[in-house]
């Protein structure tokens, strides 16, 4: 519409805000944003309560303090909950000015699932809200809906294509083709220890080599394409699974410069031992599955939130393990009483006998003959059963409430790329 002043002020619940004409033409919410499109003022009445031509005042009869908690998020891109106000009522406000919940902290997020959970809207979608004033939310609209332009627009498009397999048609076919090279390249690595390996390789050298050198061509345009689209390139290298990719890669590109620099052999001493670590580290290949599979992402988000039960568990297991392998080599060798038992000359050596006594795996290679030994294994299995014991439960809820907070984010996801396919 062709605006009276150059200034456009929103009144939301009260609370007035000024902005220049170009600032709302590519504001990022995409209510506000849509005001710029309107030819009337009926047009005008559809997206806000009222409109003062004169002042060229548009209002909102919506919650002010949501309303700041949102202008927020468009000035540092993040978006949390208001204290002390309800999820689903916060939920409601961000659909109206056109926001989702992936635009929330994961943390949020979080809070967000466990609130539908509560109150049995596992199956909410953006769609199942009317908000009044505006069009039906559609659940195929995504983070790139909103009034991003231009560059800023297909950045964003290719980020959510790259790093969020379930997200589109696309995104899913680039998940299923990295897959199949993570497959390919684990099959070439286990036959690579086969005896016969090295015949069939002089044979078919050239396709080993190609078949090689594409795995790790789509796997390094990957990492670098996520690496360009991505929002923060800091946060980008410090994420655990793109250090595993980079660790990945990098062995073949040093095995080839160390080729090219005349070391190419097995056999060229420490050279060929560092060559043969560097093939086998391609196994984090493996990892990057966890991007596509919900099992492994939530192993990795229970670990993460379950640190201090981890390091409570292994505390326990530490000194326990020092406490009984010093009696332990006491009893079998170090009283000298004409039974001496070798395999527990030392309290290193020891130590192996109880971590494997106190995780009831046995292997039966090393074991007491004395009776004070035996009762001390006795009592070391019992203890290590109820040591082990301890940690679990609280890791087990964990593990169940990631699982559940995991499966409610890909049926968000799920039903985008349902109604993606219908249109």
């Amino acid at each position: 519409m062709k605006f009276g002043k150059s200034i456009c002020v929103l009144n939301v619940g009260g609370t007035r805000y000024a902005f220049s004409r170009e600032v709302i033409r590519d504001f990022p919410l995409r209510r506000v944003s849509r005001l710029h499109a309107c030819a009337t003022e009926k047009e005008v009445l559809e997206l806000c309560d009222d409109y003062d031509r004169d002042r060229n005042e548009f209002f909102f009869d919506r919650h002010a303090q949501a309303f700041v908690f949102i202008m927020l998020y468009v000035r540092s891109g993040k978006l949390r909950f208001v204290p002390g106000v309800c999820e689903l009522s916060f939920y409601t406000e961000m659909l109206y000015w056109g926001l989702e919940s992936a635009h929330l902290d994961s943390c949020c997020q979080k809070r967000l699932d466990d609130r539908m959970s509560e109150i049995g809207l596992d199956s909410l979608s953006e769609g199942n809200i009317n908000v009044s004033g505006d069009e039906p939310q559609s659940p195929g609209d995504s983070v790139q809906r909103t009034a991003l332009t231009g560059r800023a627009k297909w950045l964003e498009m290719m980020r959510k294509t790259f790093e969020e397999p379930n997200s589109s048609l696309a995104a899913q076919l680039l998940a299923s083709i990295s897959v199949i090279f993570v497959i390919i390249s684990m099959i070439m690595l286990c036959a690579s220890t086969l005896p016969d390996w090295d015949t069939a390789k002089r044979n078919t050298v050239e396709e080993h080599r190609v078949v090689e050198a594409v795995c790790i061509g789509w796997f390094t345009a990957e990492c670098i394409v996520r690496f360009l689209v991505a929002r923060d390139k800091w946060d980008f290298l410090r994420r655990p699974l793109n250090i595993i990719d980079v660790i990945a890669i990098t062995p073949y590109y040093v095995t080839m410069a160390m080729a090219g620099a005349g070391m190419p052999g097995a056999g060229l001493g420490v050279a060929g031992v560092i060559l043969r670590v560097l093939r086998m580290m391609r196994v984090f290949w493996l990892m990057k599955l966890a991007r596509h599979f919900l099992g492994l992402q939530t192993l990795g988000l229970t670990l993460r939130r379950c640190y201090r039960e981890m390091v409570m568990l292994l505390v326990f297991v530490c000194v326990a393990m020092a406490i009984y392998s010093a009696l332990a080599q006491l009893l079998e060798h170090g009283l000298d009483l004409g039974t001496q038992n070798h395999d527990y000359a030392s309290i290193p050596a020891a130590a192996w006998w109880v971590i494997i006594s106190m995780t009831t795996v046995g292997y039966g290679d090393v074991y007491p003959v004395t009776i004070g030994g035996r009762v001390l294994g006795g009592m070391c299995v019992v203890s290590g059963i109820v040591l082990l014991a301890l940690p679990i439960t609280f890791i087990y809820h964990s593990f169940v409430q990631c699982y559940q907070e995991l499966k409610l984010r890909s049926a968000r996801y799920a039903r985008s790329l349902s109604a993606e396919m219908l249109t």
